[in-house]
């Protein structure tokens, strides 16, 4: 059980203890200035930036040539990349690979495993997740020639917050083909049990994907025991790859034979690529969804990254994931509910993500005002403060100085200094 004070000292002495003190010193922390936004763009790292200028510094030297070196590791990067990823979710190295965004893969995904049929046409969904998978579920199903409204089942959150795992198996009727969901909620920090639905799906003959958009890096995954079809997730945020880095895909070795929904060169075999045939012979592995050349620009801060990653170990870094949104909860319970603020995220350990959803009603401009205290939140509508101290580089004593400056800013009522209207990036 942990147990907490309220006092700066207290905070200050968290810090002195905690075992992954020194790895905040890998990131390029801004002086002065409090990150809470790892959920949404995780904080540049030292090893990030020199995996990018090395690769920068080689293309310079080797020109077309950097394709050949190492051993041609350039030309094979989404292998080296996504054996080290495959360490993450305990994923076997050839069931996952690196590849374009997250979208995308979506749409890789599905194409290769929704084959509806007269009986088993719909694709399961929630009611809150991120938009974009919503998106693409509802672009496949179009062109399949099917009308979302008829062929998309949607499971409604009672609270919209959460999802009941109950609702979601109670969903899986005999006419669903597909599920899509997100491992962690990206407003509510809210984590499913995907064992316990992947293998409900799995009972009822039904092909299931996960978004881990907000749960990579910060979640461990245990994917050789919850046997997912196919997942998706972005590297920029718990995992700190850069803004816009390339996205993950993972799909299991039992479907290695099926055909890839998007086909492209890039995902052919090695042996016949250069034979440059015009019937595609996908490898049978990950890498076989790939489809155009890869950015290595946006791949090499991945690998510097997870370098630290694997150094330090998910387990750890859940440890104090979970022991430092603790701490955070804590302190806004004896500091901000009775100003207002509420959370919105579950409480238990085995049920909640990587951040902290503060709620208020004057969320937007809290943010704002945050802001003008260097403090970096995430808004997301309609009243959500999404905070996430993040395990690699985010200090106890900052948790204390947030919960400090959140309580002035509504005791004061400084936020009503800022306007209601919503900015382009939010």
């Amino acid at each position: 059980m942990r147990t907490f004070e309220t006092t700066q000292a207290f905070a200050k002495k968290k810090d002195e203890q905690d075992p992954l003190a020194a790895i905040r010193n890998r990131f390029c922390i801004q002086e002065g200035v409090i990150y809470m936004d790892g959920n949404s763009l995780g904080m540049c790292s030292v090893d990030a930036k020199e995996a990018l200028y090395d690769v920068i510094d080689k293309w310079e030297k080797h020109g077309i040539g950097i394709w050949d070196i190492e051993n041609s590791k350039y030309f094979m990067y989404q292998n080296v990349l996504g054996e080290k990823l495959a360490q993450l979710i305990q994923a076997k190295p050839d069931e996952v690979t690196v590849m374009t965004n997250t979208t995308i893969n979506i749409h890789q995904g599905i194409s290769t495993f929704y084959h509806p049929t007269k009986e088993r046409y719909k694709i399961l969904v929630d009611d809150i997740n991120f938009p974009t998978d919503r998106y693409a579920v509802d672009s496949q199903i179009r062109l399949k020639g099917l009308d979302p409204d008829e062929a998309v089942k949607i499971i409604h959150s009672q609270d919209e917050r959460t999802l009941d795992e109950a609702a979601i198996i109670e969903g899986m009727t005999e006419d669903v083909a597909l599920i899509l969901l997100p491992a962690v909620l990206y407003r509510s920090a809210q984590l499913l049990d995907m064992e316990r639905v992947t293998k409900a799906a799995h009972e009822r003959g039904i092909i299931i994907g996960w978004d881990l958009c907000h749960s990579i890096g910060a979640v461990p995954h245990d994917f050789s025991k919850i046997q997912p079809d196919f997942a998706v997730w972005c590297n920029y945020k718990y995992l700190s790859a850069g803004p816009g880095a390339i996205a993950g895909f993972y799909i299991n070795e039992r479907h290695f034979e099926k055909e890839p929904g998007l086909a492209g060169w890039q995902g052919n075999k090695n042996a016949t690529q250069f034979k440059l045939l015009q019937a595609f012979d996908h490898e049978l592995n990950a890498h076989g969804w790939q489809t155009g050349t890869q950015p290595l620009f946006s791949m090499a801060p991945l690998e510097g990254v997870l370098n630290i990653f694997l150094e330090v170990g998910m387990e750890a870094i859940r440890t104090k994931s979970l022991d430092i949104t603790a701490y955070l909860m804590f302190l806004a319970d004896e500091h901000l509910t009775k100003l207002g603020y509420e959370i919105g995220n579950p409480r238990e350990d085995s049920r909640r993500g990587g951040h902290v959803s503060l709620e208020h009603p004057e969320a937007y401009r809290i943010c704002k005002a945050l802001k003008n205290h260097q403090v970096v939140p995430d808004f997301r509508e309609p009243n959500v403060i999404r905070l996430a101290p993040i395990a690699l580089y985010t200090s106890y004593e900052e948790v204390y100085q947030l919960v400090e400056i959140l309580a002035d800013i509504v005791r004061n009522k400084e936020y009503l200094d800022y306007s209601e209207e919503r900015t382009l990036v939010v």
